[in-house]
């Protein structure tokens, strides 16, 4: 643990900061209904939020008794993207709270990205909404062999801030995606925008908006204060 305690704050991105996760949803529901598939609303987000768009083909599919091979697989992740991005050119897609909790924490911590999304779709949304800089660091989902809920995307987080995985904060609102910033080593922020507060149990503290995270409750998650009953 670093002797300055908690210096950097990494956000999932897609329920966290942006509202993007009927989005995702709409879109790959998009293009199953084409091949004669369907995925609702209640199995996505059981099943498989948190995980990335190849990692949810080969769920579905696995769930389903499909056998994709890597080419349909890659026609789908075309598609779907394609239908994504069009959803995201009609309009603002971040969360009303995310612009000040940025502004906020940046102005004490060093921010990063780590998303089970694509980069360039990250990227997109920041540059429409002008958070670009605020973020030195993104990390996607084709940016590290194994996505979450593998730790990969977090631990390439911290390591590209120059920071300890135990000086660090994620911000999740997935239990998946809690599971892979833990096993990285970083303290965690559960956020209720897509799950239930039972669901999130494993957060060290867990709050219904953004708007919650300030600046002295990221610092009181440094290893050594121990989990935060209040927010439990």
């Amino acid at each position: 643990m670093s002797p300055a305690g908690i210096r950097a704050v990494v956000f999932d991105f897609d329920g966290v900061l942006a509202n993007t996760e009927d989005l995702h949803l709409a879109a790959f529901q998009d293009v199953f209904r084409t091949r004669g598939w369907s995925l609702d609303r209640d199995a996505y987000f059981a099943n498989y939020l948190g995980f990335d768009d190849r990692g949810l083909i080969r769920g579905f599919g696995a769930d389903k008794g499909l056998r994709f091979s890597e080419a349909e697989v890659q026609a789908i992740l075309i598609d779907k993207a394609r239908r994504y991005e069009e959803r995201i050119a009609k309009g603002e897609v971040l969360f009303p709270t995310a612009r000040g909790a940025v502004s906020r924490l940046g102005v004490r911590f060093k921010l990063g990205i780590a998303s089970g999304s694509l980069r360039g779709e990250i990227l997109n949304i920041l540059r429409l909404n002008q958070l670009s800089e605020a973020f030195p660091v993104v990390v996607g989902a084709d940016d590290v062999v194994n996505s979450k809920p593998a730790p990969d995307p977090y631990i390439a987080a911290v390591e590209r801030l120059d920071v300890e995985a135990g000086s660090a904060v994620a911000i999740e609102d997935a239990p998946l995606g809690l599971h892979a910033a833990r096993t990285a080593g970083l303290r965690t922020i559960g956020i209720t925008t897509s799950y239930p507060r039972h669901a999130l149990k494993a957060a060290d503290f867990v709050v219904d908006s953004l708007d919650e995270v300030t600046n002295e409750l990221v610092l009181s998650l440094a290893a050594d204060a121990g989990p935060q009953g209040p927010g439990l």
